[in-house]
């Protein structure tokens, strides 16, 4: 669980509990089982600083004796604790009333990790998929398939995007990662070579090189993909297999249109080389505009997916979508790495997709925290440059001069842990790029940024740090 919630106006949590009366006699009861409930879904994790009785009891509507009673049966029930001074937060059981917790100069803030805690709604989908599991319980829990009400979901998914899809095309896995070493595993040996863009999503590569394959980089422009030398790199090194991520692009964060689409599949199919395409982000639009329809490139072509970015990574699961002779041949190759994915995590994951609300919810917290972000860079480290993405995790900056490297190890001494550009190159290099989530609340981002620009001031030689504001 997210153990650093900041603090929350009294607006915005009247705002999250919405229409919680149930009469002016049970007002105390109700509230209390509101902010219980908004706790339990993630909305106010571990260590939220609640607003001040007065101040809560006048976004509320609500008398500051109510508000107090809340208050007790929550403190009672071990959800909520209070120190003289330093007001009221968010706990849990197991943390046994400890204060909340700050971003201090002596606690790491992790922009390694880009993911988020669980979406709004985690618990509601949990119950029931508690219910529906009875139904599950006289089979044998075992199938390489996957269930077929989340394969329905999944298959309408792709239709409604303008990719027709039966629930036969799906196999569900255990994360988009899992889908592509199953596809590795099938369709490349040793020594074979796999063409991938330069930058790239760092485990792929230590897939590729554990399956002792090849990577191939192609490196990507700062405005797009390098068709050119993708064309270039089918002809010469001929690769068995290409990994691609066309939607908010780890780490760049770009998006390949529709003509860019076209073109790449002409391309691949022209080379007869199969492709798995990384959809991890897709769901992650903070736009309006309609989206690329998702790509196709023949009967070799595997789009892979998981709702670790868009849901919980906590649900570890995902899928593949590809045709049924494919899919075939993945479930005799899956047999020596696993026999199927959890049942129950593959019921709540299809709750979830039942109701649009908590991605919906999850895409407008993740674009705040992205606006949070950008603002703390040009803020702090006015310098960096970076391309504003329209959806995904990531902001890809630019640095000043090549110091990647130096500056990550410059932030972990001031308790921020990055990921340098090197790590996200075939081969090294990329030392004037750091990756930065906005996968953290928009104050824990900018007191990274504060620590960051110091850290940057250090490796470059200066002697006049930002100021702490």
């Amino acid at each position: 669980m997210n153990t650093y919630g900041g603090r929350i106006s009294g607006q915005r949590l009247a705002t999250l509990l919405g229409s919680w009366r149930r009469g002016s006699r049970q007002g105390a009861v109700a509230l209390a089982s509101a902010i219980e409930l908004q706790v339990l879904d993630g909305h106010l994790p571990v260590g939220t600083q609640l607003p001040a009785e007065r101040e809560l009891a006048e976004a509320l509507g609500a008398s500051r004796t109510l508000i107090g009673a809340a208050l007790d049966r929550l403190r009672e029930n071990g959800l909520v604790a209070s120190r003289r001074g330093a007001g009221s937060w968010v706990t849990s059981p197991r943390s046994e009333g400890s204060a909340p917790i700050y971003p201090t100069e002596t606690e790491d803030i992790d922009l390694v990790c880009a993911s988020a805690p669980a979406v709004p709604g985690m618990i509601n989908a949990v119950d029931a998929a508690r219910r529906l599991l009875v139904d599950e319980l006289g089979g044998t829990g075992y199938g390489e398939r996957g269930l077929l009400v989340l394969r329905e979901r999944l298959a309408q998914r792709y239709t409604e995007r303008g990719l027709p899809t039966s629930p036969a095309q799906i196999m569900i896995t255990n994360g988009a990662h899992h889908a592509f070493v199953l596809a590795l595993r099938m369709l490349a040996n040793p020594g074979d070579r796999v063409l991938v863009e330069q930058p790239t999503y760092p485990n792929t590569l230590e897939a590729i090189r554990a399956a002792h394959a090849l990577p191939v980089p192609v490196a990507l422009g700062e405005d797009g993909w390098d068709f050119e030398g993708i064309e270039a790199a089918l002809r010469q090194a001929a690769p068995r297999l290409a990994y691609l991520i066309l939607d908010f692009h780890n780490p760049t964060g770009l998006r390949m249109d529709d003509a860019g689409r076209e073109r790449l599949a002409a391309l691949l199919t022209k080379a007869r080389t199969s492709v798995v395409v990384d959809e991890t982000l897709v769901e992650l639009d903070f736009t309006n505009a309609v989206a690329p329809r998702p790509f196709a490139a023949g009967d070799w072509s595997i789009l892979v997916g998981t709702s670790s970015k868009s849901h919980w990574g906590g649900l570890r699961i995902g899928w593949m979508r590809a045709s049924e002779d494919v899919l075939a041949r993945l479930s005799s190759a899956r047999f020596g790495l696993d026999l199927g994915s959890p049942v129950f995590e593959q019921l709540v994951l299809s709750e979830l997709l039942a109701d649009p609300e908590p991605l919906r919810r999850r895409r407008e917290g993740i674009r705040q925290q992205r606006d949070a972000l950008a603002d703390a860079v040009r803020a702090y480290c006015p310098e960096w440059t970076f391309r504003f993405p329209g959806g995904g995790f990531w902001l890809w900056c630019k640095l000043p001069e090549p110091m990647s490297t130096r500056l990550a190890v410059a932030a972990a001494s001031r308790g921020v842990l990055l990921a340098p550009g090197s790590r996200f190159g075939a081969h090294g290099g990329l030392e004037r790029w750091i990756r930065l989530p906005f996968s953290q609340p928009p104050d824990r981002l900018d007191e990274a940024m504060r620590r960051i620009s110091l850290a940057a001031e250090s490796v470059r030689g200066g002697t006049q740090a930002v100021p702490v504001t």
